[in-house]
């Protein structure tokens, strides 16, 4: 059924709200307060809502409010509806002239590799507005407020369209005085040093082992979320970690960090855009895929 089709199943805003509030803080008195109205007020507008749903919301008991099981799961993506609707609602007021793209990156490419480039983009498109996530693994488009990611690994993720940014090549990297410590004249002498692992990419150290003939059975070691830590343990002397060279030059110039041993390897996986089919015409998101789509040719990271 066409959800516009009947108006019965769309409740009030205000009604919503009251819902909302009283589910969130299990208190009538509560979420007047938050509301600015008076708990009568707030009383009729939840009945009034259970009244048009046909369905009990919350179990009355004394002077509490329990939600029912009906109620509890109808809060969660009550709570979600409302969220998304404030959030449009200050994009548009802070940006009424032109779009906005809500943008999930991964954190080191975003910061490393994304920021220090955004501002040719908004030169030349300055009706967008581009407000940055974090997001570490694929998710469900249908179910957030994001109109693309940035995404490493292989050309897979349901529901969406994903175009092609760039490959990486890795090195495994630590600081000078690691290397000191440490006989590294070959692949296989990193098997008895400490190695730094990540965790969106567990089998990282095993492709590389495997790539440069070295035979092993486990591979263990420090785990970290994201780059930027992995590198500053390294960096601190904790271990080797296996890094992206386009996202870690500057430490590398600086020789904070060095190849313990100069065996680069390109990843399997790869960064593209992903975003949901049925935005591909919009034009903020559009737009941005033009662009760093010609960014990433024209700097790639290998």
């Amino acid at each position: 059924m066409n959800m516009f089709a009947s108006r019965r199943f769309l409740p009030s805003i205000s009604h919503l709200a009251a819902f909302e509030a009283v589910a969130r803080t299990g208190s009538v008195t509560a979420a007047a307060r938050e509301l600015d109205l008076t708990q009568s007020a707030v009383s009729r507008q939840v009945s009034a809502l259970e009244e048009q749903l046909g369905v009990e919301l919350f179990l009355r008991e004394r002077q509490t409010m329990r939600l029912t099981l009906a109620g509890d799961s109808y809060a969660r993506e009550i709570r979600e509806a409302l969220r998304r609707i404030s959030s449009a609602s200050l994009n548009l007021r802070a940006n009424p002239h032109g779009g906005t793209l809500n943008l999930a990156i991964l954190p080191t490419f975003g910061t490393r590799w994304l920021a220090p480039r955004l501002g040719r983009f908004l030169a030349a498109n300055p009706g967008v507005t581009i407000n940055l996530v974090t997001r570490l693994s694929p998710f469900d488009f249908r179910l957030d407020s994001i109109d693309a990611a940035i995404h490493f690994g292989h050309p897979h993720w349901p529901g969406a369209e994903l175009v092609f940014l760039m490959s990486e090549r890795t090195v495994p990297a630590c600081s000078p005085d690691f290397l000191k410590r440490y006989a590294i004249s070959g692949p296989q002498d990193l098997l008895a040093v400490p190695l730094l692992h990540l965790t969106t990419r567990p089998d990282a150290w095993e492709q590389w082992f495997a790539g440069n003939g070295v035979s092993f059975e486990n591979v263990h070691g420090m785990l970290f979320d994201q780059f930027a830590t992995a590198a500053q343990a390294a960096i601190a002397g904790l271990g080797v970690a296996l890094l992206p060279t386009f996202l870690m030059q500057e430490e590398i110039r600086r020789g904070d960090l060095v190849a313990a041993i100069d065996r680069e390897m390109e990843s399997r996986e790869r960064y593209y855009l992903a975003f949901p089919r049925e935005r591909a015409d919009y034009a903020p998101l559009a737009a941005f895929r033009d662009w760093i789509v010609a960014e990433a040719a024209a700097n790639p990271a290998a």
